[in-house]
C-alpha cells in the first residue's frame, strides 16, 4: 500500500523543470548543451531593487509580515494597477504570494469543489491543469488552432461552458506561444462571460510588460462588468528579472482574496520580508529598463522566428509578447524520420544536437515545441545552427 496520496497520483512533475534539470545534468557531465527550455529572463535584477533589499536587511526588516503581504507592498500593487491598468482595488482585494504560482494555487484551493470545471485554452502553461486537479477540480481543455494564433474564440468558449464551469483561465501574453489577446478579442469573449454570471475569470498577466510591435496590452478586468468576477494575477518575476525572489500578486473579489489568505496561513504564511521590500522598489522605482530589455527580446525573437522559418520541416508564428516561440514540427514526424511524437523530436534534438527545448504536448498541443529565447544572441545563433543541421539530417 503506497503512502502517497491519491490526489498526488493525479498529477505529473513539471515538464519544463524536467527539461531544465536534464540539461543541467548533461552540462555537469561535460556536454555542451544549449538550454532553451527555461522560462526566466537572462538579465540580472536591477541594482536599485537589489539595494532596496540590502537596505531592508540593514533596517531589520527580517521578521514575519502579514500573511498575504505587507501594507507597503499592497499599496504599491494598488498604485500599479491604477497607474498602468486603470483598475482601482482596496488593499483587502490584493494578495501577495510566494510567486505567481502560489497565487494561482491558492485561488483554486480556495474555490474549487469536486466536479467543478476550469476551462483551460491549450496550449497552456504546464501547471494549470495539475493545480486544478490537486484542488479537486476538473480541467476542461480546449485546443486552440494555430490559425487563430492559439487563442480561444468566443464561439469555442460558448461551446465549452456548461453547468459545472467555475473558472476560465486567460493567459496573455501567453506561455508557451507568446500570443496576446487584443482588446477586441477580450471584448468578444466578455460578451459570452457576461451572459454566464456564475463563471469567474483568472487572468494571468505575468508577461504584461514584455510585448512588441507596439502591441497595446489590455486585461479583461478592465471590462468593468467583469472586474468583480476576475482575479488578475501578476508579479515581478519576468518583467523585473526577479524569478528567484518569489513574489507574485493577485487582485480580485474580497471573498476570494480572504479565502486565499486562509489557505496561505496554513501553508507558507508570508512571502519573504526581504523580497517584499525589493518588490516595493520594483513597482515604485524606475521602469526605464523594461523597454530596453523588451527591445533586446524583440531582436532575439526576430532572429529566432526567421531562423526557424528557414528550416525545412519547421514553421512558426511571430508572436507579440513573452519570450517564447512555438514552432510546428508536424512535418518532421512520421515513418520517414522515425519520430512518432513531438516528445520523440525534442528528446532526439537534445541527444544529437545538445539543444534543450520542451515538447508541445507538455502544453496540451501535440506536434509543436517551445523555444525560450531568454538567453544570449550567441547561444541562439549556435542553437539555430544545431537545430537546422539536426532537421536536415532527419529528412
Amino acid at each position: 500500500m503506497s503512502i502517497v496520496s491519491n490526489s498526488l497520483k493525479r498529477i505529473k512533475p513539471s515538464p519544463t523543470i524536467a527539461v531544465t534539470s536534464k540539461a543541467r545534468e548533461m552540462k555537469a557531465a561535460g556536454k555542451n548543451v544549449i538550454g532553451l527550455g527555461a522560462g526566466e529572463p537572462d538579465f540580472d535584477t536591477p541594482d536599485n531593487i537589489k539595494e532596496a533589499a540590502i537596505q531592508a536587511i540593514k533596517n531589520g526588516e527580517t521578521k514575519y509580515t502579514a500573511v498575504d503581504g505587507t501594507p507597503k507592498l499592497k499599496q504599491a500593487i494598488k498604485e500599479k494597477f491604477l497607474r498602468e491598468n486603470n483598475l482601482n482595488y482596496d488593499l483587502d482585494q490584493i494578495s501577495v504570494g510566494t510567486g505567481g504560482k502560489q497565487v494561482l494555487y491558492n485561488a483554486f484551493m480556495a474555490t474549487l469543489n469536486p466536479g467543478d470545471e476550469v476551462i483551460i485554452p491549450a496550449p497552456y502553461w504546464v501547471s494549470y491543469p495539475d493545480m486544478v486537479l490537486l484542488a479537486g477540480g476538473k480541467p476542461r481543455i480546449i485546443k486552440c488552432s494555430e490559425k487563430n494564433e492559439f487563442k480561444i474564440t468566443s464561439k469555442e468558449l460558448k461551446k465549452a461552458i456548461n453547468k459545472k464551469t467555475k473558472w476560465i483561465i486567460i493567459n496573455s501574453p501567453s506561455n508557451p506561444t507568446g500570443s496576446c489577446y487584443t482588446k477586441n478579442e477580450l471584448t468578444e469573449l466578455s460578451k459570452i462571460l457576461l451572459k454566464n454570471k456564475k463563471i469567474y475569470i483568472l487572468s494571468d498577466d505575468i508577461y504584461e510588460h514584455i510585448t512588441y510591435d507596439n502591441f497595446k496590452f489590455f486585461t479583461i478586468a478592465q471590462i468593468n462588468a467583469l472586474k468583480d468576477r476576475t482575479l488578475t494575477m501578476n508579479g515581478v518575476s519576468k518583467s523585473y528579472s526577479m524569478t528567484g525572489w518569489r513574489i507574485g500578486y493577485g487582485a480580485g473579489p474580497k471573498e476570494i482574496i480572504k479565502a486565499m489568505a486562509k489557505i496561505q496561513s496554513q501553508s507558507t504564511t508570508n512571502p519573504s520580508s526581504i523580497s517584499q521590500a525589493a518588490a516595493v522598489e520594483a513597482l515604485n522605482g524606475t521602469q526605464d529598463f523594461i523597454k530596453i530589455r523588451s527591445n533586446s527580446f524583440k531582436e532575439r525573437r526576430d532572429f529566432v522566428v526567421e531562423s526557424i522559418n528557414n528550416i525545412k520541416g519547421l514553421s512558426c508564428l511571430n508572436p507579440n509578447g513573452a519570450f517564447y516561440i512555438f514552432p510546428n514540427c508536424k512535418n518532421l514526424l512520421g515513418k520517414k524520420t522515425k519520430l512518432k511524437t513531438d516528445k520523440d523530436f525534442v528528446e532526439k534534438l537534445l541527444e544529437k544536437a545538445e539543444v534543450a527545448v520542451v515538447q508541445g504536448s507538455a502544453f496540451g498541443l501535440d506536434g509543436y515545441f517551445r523555444i525560450s529565447y531568454a538567453t544570449s544572441m550567441d547561444n541562439l545563433k549556435k542553437a539555430m545552427e544545431r537545430i537546422k543541421s539536426f532537421c536536415e539530417n532527419l529528412i
